[in-house]
């Protein structure tokens, strides 16, 4: 089974995130950041998997300690769910529209966390979300899920548009990539890390 269930307490943030990459889409969000949780929740509609997050943090200062948590704990929970990544598709690719926006994400699952980043204008608010911190997400989950990750964000206008297209983009492309495909893993060196 390809599931995980991580806790996280920090004097910060106490998170705790389940993680099924085989399930039905079924999510449960609540990270006190209601931005954010509409876009987590679009996560999980869009990868198909089972998520669940809840969050306590010190949003009463931002979001930031309660985004970039979460998306440590994601990036765990990925790697953890993935095991020995024995037969999965490895890379992925997509390019999604969101009305005047359109993103494309590309990963590989190659266990060398690194993010490319390329969004210009991603500054200001969308509600109580600071939009900087999209890249500080994916930043923590590249981190710690051994993921790269290339996000372009080709162009938009509207903030909620723009970040939409990339979370929406970034979920079908590691559902895509996480897809088991066959028995083998997908290296010439024998090894993802």
């Amino acid at each position: 089974m390809r599931t995980s269930n991580i806790q996280r307490n920090t004097k910060e943030t106490q998170i705790s995130l389940s993680l099924d990459l085989d399930g039905k889409g079924e999510y449960s969000v609540d990270t006190g950041v209601g931005f954010f949780d509409h876009m987590l929740e679009l996560f999980a509609c869009h990868s198909g998997f089972d998520f669940a997050v809840k969050c306590r943090g010190d949003v009463r200062v931002d979001g930031h300690h309660s985004i970039e948590d979460i998306g440590i704990v994601l990036g765990k929970a990925i790697a953890q769910a993935l095991g020995d990544k024995v037969g999965i598709k490895r890379y992925s690719h997509v390019v999604l529209p969101m009305d005047e926006s359109l993103a494309s994400v590309t990963l590989d699952v190659s266990g060398r966390p690194f993010l490319v980043f390329n969004a210009e204008g991603m500054t200001g608010k969308v509600g109580d979300f600071d939009i900087e911190l999209v890249e500080e997400f994916f930043r923590a989950i590249a981190n710690y899920g051994g993921l790269t990750i290339h996000i372009n964000l080709l162009y938009g206008s509207n903030s909620h548009h723009k970040i939409e297209a990339i979370f929406k983009a970034f979920a079908r492309a590691l559902k895509d990539a996480t897809a088991v495909v066959g028995d083998k893993l997908p290296s010439s060196k024998g090894v993802l890390e």
